[in-house]
């Protein structure tokens, strides 16, 4: 028997009775706190949505049970509960906030997609309602910012028109032939939402009465999608706590800053290009620090077979970023080798004149499977990193031992 869908004619009921014609046990649901125990339900007639056109089910109560989820199962309304149901006469209440919140969402979004249409050329390819932000996918070429901006600005004027919603009903043809933004081949009566001179589209969700009862939309952001491009937004009761959010964060970033947060974006640049010049100064400070070190090393080199210089360094207090320039400074002298290690942060680097005898990764290897720790690279140029960083000290002598052997 097909369910007789109340929120077809009335997406404002929230409280109905109904017939329970079936009442069994399914699968165990899953939610936050674990699964748990569930029956499927089905009514003569229900005012409970399904998941289903981008927009999610809705939830609330039938007779003492709670609605978990609801499906659509062709012509039939199955509603997931978790506790049993009799029988026969029983009394149905919607979760009011989410139904409202989602009718705010779908609404808002037919009236976004018919503006990109109609304005800018982009079609809807496909609608989702999330739990805190909605999307649509735009085909064409990339919405711009002055396409995304006006999009919205036209949208918010007419909601602020606060025009009439209203339900039509009728054949694919019927409606193409009133103007319907997108054209569907099923056949039989369809139920379509029309916002009053702006959109008529094909459509079984729950909406508003009026253009106004979506408050508001903001359009977030824009992200190519494949071959779309995938524009985020909120509408409603969610736009504006969205902009209560958006103008906390930036409050709190002006604060970090020291200044108004309308000067944020100065101060932002400002800061990043201190730091992109720090960045140069620190550069050239360790290549010249480098160059230093490497110098003091070479004299306390230790000299071993054939004539070859080992040097062993274990830095404490230095950067790391000074491990990888103080290597290649050591490996320009012939005969050199360089075992080097950033005790903070477990790091080794070895390294030696070009077209010397040893290989090094040969050797990393070998002190690995002393001292745990992962990397690799070239005879010539090796890097890792030690399990445990208190071991820095160690795996150099190892690695001593090893070379000297």
């Amino acid at each position: 028997m097909a369910t007789h869908r109340l929120y077809y004619d009335d997406a404002f009921l929230q409280n109905f009775n109904a017939r329970v014609l079936a009442c069994a046990p399914v699968e165990p649901f899953a939610t936050e706190s674990g699964t748990i125990p569930a029956w499927e339900v089905i009514m003569d007639r229900s005012a409970f949505y399904p998941t289903s056109g981008g927009q999610p089910n809705d939830s609330g109560k039938i007779g003492e049970a709670n609605v978990l989820d609801v499906r659509d199962e062709g012509d039939e309304i199955v509603h997931i509960v978790d506790s049993e149901v009799a029988l026969g006469n029983v009394y149905g209440c919607l979760h009011w906030p989410r139904r409202f919140d989602h009718m705010q969402q779908h609404t808002g979004q037919h009236l976004l997609s018919a503006i990109f249409q109609e304005r800018y050329g982009r079609a809807t390819v496909s609608f989702h309602l999330g739990s805190e932000m909605s999307t649509i996918d735009l085909r064409g070429p990339e919405p711009t910012m002055e396409v995304l901006h006006g999009a919205q600005r036209a949208t918010n004027a007419v909601i602020f028109e606060d025009r009439p919603v209203n339900v039509r009903y009728g054949t694919a043809e019927q409606l193409a032939r009133q103007g319907a933004r997108k054209e569907v081949e099923r056949a039989g009566i369809l139920r379509a939402i029309e916002i009053e001179a702006a959109d008529l589209q094909p459509c079984g969700g729950t909406h508003v009465k009026s253009t106004g009862q979506i408050g508001l939309v903001l359009v977030r952001r824009c992200t190519k999608m494949r071959q779309d491009w995938r524009v985020e937004f909120v509408c409603g009761g969610r736009a504006e706590q969205v902009a209560s959010a958006d103008f906390a964060l930036l409050r709190t970033i002006g604060e970090k800053l020291s200044c108004a947060p309308e000067d944020a974006v100065a101060a932002i640049e400002k800061g990043t290009g201190e730091r992109e010049s720090n960045a140069k100064s620190l550069r050239v400070a360790l290549e010249q620090l480098a160059g230093a070190r490497a110098t003091l090393l070479m004299q306390g080199a230790r000299v071993g077979k054939g004539g070859m210089r080992e040097v062993r360094a274990l830095l404490r207090e230095e950067d790391a970023a000074l491990l990888l320039r103080l290597a290649t400074e050591l490996a320009k002298n012939e005969k050199t080798v360089a075992l080097l290690g950033h005790e903070p942060t477990g790091q080794l680097v070895f390294a030696q004149w070009a077209g010397g005898e040893l290989d090094l990764n040969a050797l990393l290897k070998e002190v690995f499977a002393m001292v745990a720790g992962k990397g690799g690279g070239t005879r010539e140029f090796v890097r890792g990193k030690l399990v445990e960083t208190r071991r820095t000290g160690e795996a150099l002598e190892v690695a001593g031992k090893l070379v000297g052997s």
